[in-house]
């Protein structure tokens, strides 16, 4: 009797034990990421009932509206502390007009954890390749570069109209395009694509990301902008490009907020 007691107290401490270490272990998952994007024009959201109707003053002092935005992200990237980096590749485009593609989940699954998240704005050289996105050739009318500004894509078509020097509404085109400058030969191209970084964020599941665009920074900071001067044919002006890069980079894009679902 004394040596069944013995071994029924030794079997309960080992499932005693055994159980405090199952309550114990926490399982990483790897999971999916949601970028969301917003635009506004400085902290004024735009809204699909805003185009052609309300009218923002920019920072050169001209009243105009947006009638179109369609932009273009690419290559997020997920790095963790120990310098790895997890890239979901692809692209997305988006028309904020029309509401379309305005979440976009990148095709690479991380474990849960902090990352440095961050994305390019258009195409980098590597990936802007002239013809070659089968969809891209026929979106948005065609959004291909001509080959003699460079070829590859657009980044973005930001268009409206603003009150002129003599007050007459005025169309523009803001289109950034990878920087061309025809009077070389060959022809030189400078990459204008820039990447966003948006930080270090905990990713679990169900993590969504909003990243919002300051339009109105596209106008203003370093570069004040004259549409009076810079409102069309800005595709195959290099220094209008340049500046439309600097422009943008670091100062349109913003992480709004960071939610869990």
């Amino acid at each position: 009797m004394k040596k069944i007691a013995l071994l029924f107290i030794a079997t309960a401490t080992l499932t005693i034990v055994g159980c405090s270490n199952d309550d114990d272990t926490t399982s990483i998952q790897d999971v999916a990421v949601t970028l969301n994007f917003t635009e506004n024009f400085d902290g004024t959201a735009i809204t699909n009932a805003d185009y052609e109707t309300t009218n923002y003053n920019n920072a050169n002092g001209e009243s105009m509206t947006i009638s179109k935005l369609v932009y273009l992200i690419s290559d997020v990237e997920f790095t963790n502390a120990a310098g790895e980096v997890f890239t979901g590749g692809g692209y997305n485009l988006m028309d904020a007009r029309a509401g379309t593609n305005k979440s976009f989940i990148p095709n690479v699954v991380i474990p849960e954890g902090q990352y440095n998240v961050s994305f390019t704005f258009g195409f980098d050289d590597e990936d802007n390749q002239d013809g070659v996105y089968a969809d891209l050739n026929s979106s948005d009318g065609g959004w291909g570069v001509p080959a003699p500004l460079g070829g590859g894509y657009h980044y973005m078509r930001l268009e409206g109209t603003y009150n002129n020097d003599i007050g007459a509404a005025t169309n523009f085109q803001y289109h950034t395009i990878r920087a061309n400058d025809m009077s070389t030969t060959p022809l030189t191209l400078q990459d204008t694509s820039f990447k966003v970084d948006l930080g270090v964020i905990t990713i679990v599941e169900g993590t969504n990301i909003e990243v919002g665009m300051n339009v109105a920074e596209w106008f203003k900071n370093p570069n004040t902008w004259d549409l009076n001067v810079l409102g069309q044919a800005l595709m195959p002006n290099f220094d209008a490009q340049i500046m439309m890069n600097e422009n943008g980079d670091g100062s349109v894009f913003d992480l709004e907020a960071v939610t869990v679902q």
